[in-house]
């Protein structure tokens, strides 16, 4: 049962795995170097998570309220809307590194941080319904959505500190473009929740499942790779699966 308390907790779990973004930020500067490795494996860890969470929880518990079929076009919708903003959004892969030559960044780094900004939406959307239909999937969602965020708002901070030289503009605006994922759950919940039932719920569910996954394989593990190699990567998708195999048995 959705309810006034259940709405908030979402969109604090939503707030806080955006707030994120703004941590990456300022890592970018204080940590000069940081270790490529350990990011690599976190950012696997995080697709373990998701991953798992998304195929054996949410799609699982989709199709035993709408079935099979429903859960798969639903689910395939996720994926293909995600995919069309992907495609149209001015969206870039950064992995944080800078740029040598600075001038490309200062035409691009704005635009680059409203794409960042606007592609936080869905993220948002997801760890809003996912924690509307169980808290407990909900919290290590979020948790992964925000280690997602941290090189997320790195790879935006870097680019614009190059671009502008003024390092507490950069920041903000990073964060800035993070907090777009709170908007994202706030347009989620005005949307569905004059019509939100079990069967709009398990719909929703197969949805966010769908972005999920592709957030996972367009997002966390090329830049993953890039951070440290496949098999760091590979260790902390495994890590993140077991956890959450541990996790829903507990919880079940």
């Amino acid at each position: 049962m959705v309810t006034t308390i259940s709405i908030f907790q979402a969109l604090v779990l939503t707030t806080l795995a955006a707030l994120a973004t703004g941590i990456g930020s300022l890592i970018a500067y204080i940590i000069p170097e940081p270790d490529a490795r350990s990011l690599s494996v976190s950012l696997g860890f995080a697709t373990g998570v998701m991953i798992f969470v998304a195929f054996v929880d949410l799609f699982c518990s989709a199709k035993t309220a709408i079935g099979l079929t429903q859960a798969n076009i639903f689910f395939l919708s996720g994926l293909l809307l995600i995919h069309l903003l992907d495609r149209l959004l001015p969206h870039i892969h950064l992995n944080g590194q800078v740029d040598a030559h600075c001038d490309r960044l200062y035409r691009g780094g704005f635009m680059t941080t409203i794409g960042i900004g606007l592609h936080n939406f869905p993220e948002g959307l997801t760890v809003a319904l996912v924690s509307l239909a169980d808290l407990k999937l909900g919290i290590p969602i979020a948790i992964a959505i925000a280690i997602h965020n941290i090189p997320e708002g790195a790879a935006c901070a870097v680019p614009l500190y190059c671009a502008t030289r003024n390092r507490a503009k950069s920041c903000l605006y990073s964060f800035l473009a993070g907090m777009t994922a709170p908007l994202g759950a706030i347009l989620a919940i005005v949307l569905l929740f004059p019509i939100l039932n079990a069967y709009v719920l398990a719909a929703s569910v197969a949805f966010v499942a769908g972005i999920m996954v592709f957030i996972c394989f367009d997002e966390l593990i090329p830049i993953a790779n890039k951070y440290g190699s496949e098999h760091l990567t590979n260790i902390g998708i495994i890590a993140g699966v077991f956890v959450m195999m541990l996790a829903l048995t507990l919880f079940e």
